[in-house]
């Protein structure tokens, strides 16, 4: 597992390409830390962008685990797929009972992943769908919470008779704590492949309905909370090359966000995604 991330440059940069509007508040900050503005000897200002441009390369794929040990629910696996050149983020969940050979091997993704960690998670997903996972982060319970908050919860249709919601079912607001509720209720009729569903159409909700002015003034308070409660192999890096095509997506976009659902199909355990789903999705979200 990669060891938790500390400073500020990766906290705006993980969060955006989470939900995406963070970015809008933390772009200043993250500027001023990485160029060193304040400090003893001042730095020049940055030579800008030379031509201010959004390009395929922009492009970024993160997989999105949430862990819930104290309830022993199975962790939660979103993938999602950001495309600045295009406006657009999409939320693919990966229900935890997904099958695929790796490495000769048959594997499910949750099995290995609690063999393994975050990175074998990563090879897993790479592998069963043709694809290349560049970065991942890891939340806890706490730290997807505070994300939620930040953003200022989400509208949503919740279905009847699931403890800690309307009985009669239909769609009301979710703060925090219902929100991880939902994604993490284990008894969905359509199991893990539902729940999955459940997750990455949750995300999408939460995306489009947040204010990114609000979001913004309310994150800045919250970067040293957050970066102490994640684990992530997004670097500074990866901030700097990619701020101005997030900024752009973002201020620029209108309903960004919108998920898929897997197709496939489940034999007794196990879930086993579809191979024309699989090159469809390829084709429609990860060619460059």
């Amino acid at each position: 597992m990669a060891k938790k991330k500390s400073g500020s440059i990766a906290v705006p940069f993980l969060l955006t390409i989470f939900f995406g509007l963070i970015i809008i508040g933390g772009g200043v900050y993250c500027i001023y830390q990485y160029f060193g503005f304040g400090k003893a000897d001042p730095l020049d200002e940055p030579t800008p962008r030379s031509a201010v441009s959004v390009t395929a390369e922009d492009n970024h794929t993160v997989l999105l685990i949430l862990d819930e040990p104290e309830q022993k629910c199975n962790s939660t696996f979103v993938l999602m797929r950001s495309k600045p050149i295009e406006k657009r983020v999409i939320f693919i969940g990966i229900p935890t009972n997904t099958i695929s050979v790796i490495d000769g091997q048959q594997e499910h993704i949750k099995s290995i992943y609690d063999r393994n960690g975050a990175q074998a998670a990563v090879k897993f997903v790479n592998q069963a769908f043709g694809i290349n996972v560049d970065r991942y982060i890891k939340f806890t319970p706490e730290a997807f919470r505070k994300v939620c908050d930040v953003l200022g919860g989400v509208t949503y249709y919740v279905e009847p008779d699931i403890a800690g919601f309307r009985k009669s079912g239909g769609e009301e607001f979710l703060n925090s704590n219902q929100i991880e509720t939902l994604i993490t209720y284990p008894m969905f009729n359509g199991r893990e492949v539902q729940r999955a569903y459940t997750a990455s159409s949750i995300l999408s909700s939460m995306l489009n309905q947040t204010d990114g002015k609000r979001v913004a003034d309310n994150f800045k308070a919250s970067f040293d909370t957050i970066i102490n409660m994640v684990s992530t192999d997004i670097t500074a890096v990866d901030y700097k090359n990619r701020q101005y095509a997030i900024r752009n997506m973002l201020e620029n976009g209108t309903s960004i966000a919108n998920f898929i659902i897997i197709d496939g199909e489940s034999s007794n355990e196990d879930f086993i995604p579809s191979e024309t789903f699989i090159n469809d999705m390829r084709n429609a979200y990860f060619k460059d």
